[in-house]
């Protein structure tokens, strides 16, 4: 079965269960999926309802859509996303992204934790996602491409939005929330990065590395949705690499984290 045919499928069965027409898309990562907790919900799916819809299996990933409103708008959020280093493929993993455009979602808020690398960081803080680096070896665009999903050749330059990052940094300086910005770069993981790794990758540019993210905002620039990316830094990890980190203890700085993330999402959505 061709992708256009497995989203369609997959938004046929939303649509059975509801008639809900979204605007704003939520992809919520580790450890920080209780925004969708605020969400007054038309109606919620788990993953595996959902016909060809990939399944979480990492801890800190609830696996559920949900439908509703937040802040007065209409959402479509990710309780828990799916990652490349599970074993999926590109297009699979992306496959929330081509439903939620398909629902109606123009404008897509994903999240993440990652690892800092830039000195200024501190874990805990936030960063407002201003470019990427994809350094997982894969594009979740390679292989033949269908028309009527979108073009060829998209140019994601632009797919971090000016007006949206503004109103970014406006909802965090309104809440006294600290919002760096700096570029994510995303590797393929499980296993945390060397410390050779990190000192070649903030020679390159990058802010924060993560294991997610990149892929979901190709599609979102392939489907023309404009993106605003947030990261949780839950660890420092710098250019040294003297760094030892656990999955435990990167959700457990999510969690702290929690208040002030769930507090600027909101603040975001109000003002998108």
């Amino acid at each position: 079965m061709e992708l256009y045919d497995k989203i369609m499928e997959a938004k046929d069965f939303i649509r059975k269960h509801t008639d809900f027409k979204p605007e704003i898309g939520m992809i919520l990562g580790s450890g920080l999926g209780d925004v969708a907790d605020d969400i007054k919900k038309v109606k919620e799916f788990s993953y595996s309802e959902i016909p060809h819809f990939p399944v979480s299996t990492v801890a800190g990933h609830a696996g559920k859509l949900v439908l509703g409103e937040l802040e007065g708008k209409r959402v479509i959020a990710l309780k828990g996303r799916i990652h490349y280093y599970e074993g999926y493929a590109m297009k699979e993993i992306t496959f929330p992204v081509h439903l939620m455009k398909e629902l109606g979602v123009e404008k897509l808020i994903v999240t993440n934790a990652s690892g800092g690398i830039n000195e200024a960081f501190n874990p805990g803080e936030l960063m407002l996602m201003e470019d990427h680096i994809n350094f997982m070896g894969d594009n979740p665009l390679k292989g033949k491409n269908d028309e009527r999903l979108g073009e060829r050749f998209p140019d994601i330059s632009q797919v971090y939005d000016k007006k949206l990052k503004c109103i970014a940094i406006d909802a965090a300086n309104e809440n006294d929330i600290l919002l760096h910005t700096g570029v994510y770069i995303a590797v393929s993981g499980p296993n945390y990065e060397s410390a050779a790794e990190i000192r070649f990758m903030g020679r390159i540019g990058a802010d924060v590395v993560g294991m997610s993210t990149v892929p979901e905002v190709i599609v979102a620039a392939y489907r023309k949705i404009k993106v605003i990316g947030i990261s949780c830094i839950t660890d420092v990890l710098f250019h040294s690499g003297e760094h030892g980190v656990t999955h435990e203890e990167v959700l457990a700085v999510a969690a702290a984290a929690k208040p002030k993330f769930i507090t600027l999402i909101k603040a975001i959505v109000k003002k998108m």
